[in-house]
């Protein structure tokens, strides 16, 4: 079975409004690896690792964000080989 690798950057109002717990319900509940975690600058970062149709549908309800959020822009990076993720973790702040 095919692994897709996404690894997305994501702007506007997206930190204190639960984007990051959000974010890994959202992966888990779609079966997703990967990690989500917020940056100094203000952005949320995140990976999601598995089934290509759900890492796209990830991708899709990113642009979205939780009900408190929005969404300005998510930068997305496909370059990274998948690296075998297959549980969904909230890092610390980056």
């Amino acid at each position: 079975m095919p692994i897709k690798r996404a690894h997305l950057y994501i702007s506007g109002r997206v930190q204190g409004v639960f984007f990051r717990a959000w974010t890994a319900e959202s992966a888990q509940r779609l079966g997703l690896g990967g990690w989500v975690r917020n940056l100094v600058d203000g952005r949320v970062e995140a990976v999601y690792e598995g089934d290509p149709a759900k890492v796209d549908r990830m991708i899709e309800l990113s642009r979205e964000g939780p009900p408190r959020a929005r969404v300005d822009a998510v930068l997305d990076d496909y370059s990274e080989p998948p690296q075998g993720l297959v549980a969904f973790e909230v890092r610390r702040t980056a």
